[in-house]
């Protein structure tokens, strides 16, 4: 395995919860009106020290998308997913954009997100 090169990011960022490894700004929020299965998720237009997955078809609340999960470079844990494909052209917006669950990051001041009592699975409902 060879030398992992982390980006440090300056400013307001938002971390993995496991590893604290830097994975956006807050001033890269797109929407915090998404939900998943843990409760609430940020739609970001940039994350950093992320991998990706296999693409796959996902139904959720606002339709079919292609989305591959995105893991922390720093310890593996999945931390959202990114939108590769919406099936909808209402949704197009979010083609190319990533989605980081609330509960897998810890917020800019060092704060965790609690588990939210009224998650729903499978959901990416927003207002755009």
């Amino acid at each position: 395995m060879g030398r992992l090169f982390l980006i440090s990011l300056e400013g307001n960022s938002y971390k993995c919860k496991h590893c604290r490894t830097h994975l956006a700004l807050a001033d890269h929020i797109i929407s915090k009106s998404f939900h998943c299965s843990h409760g609430k998720a940020y739609l970001f237009d940039n994350v950093v020290n992320v991998t990706v997955g296999e693409k796959e078809d996902r139904m959720m609340m606002t339709g079919m998308h292609t989305v591959v999960d995105i893991f922390c470079v720093g310890c593996g844990s999945i931390v959202g997913w990114k939108y590769e494909a919406a099936h909808d052209k209402n949704q197009k917006y979010k083609e190319g954009k990533f989605i980081l669950e609330r509960f897998k990051i810890e917020n800019p001041d060092g704060t965790l997100y609690a588990l939210s009592q009224d998650s729903q699975l499978g959901s990416d409902a927003d207002e755009p």
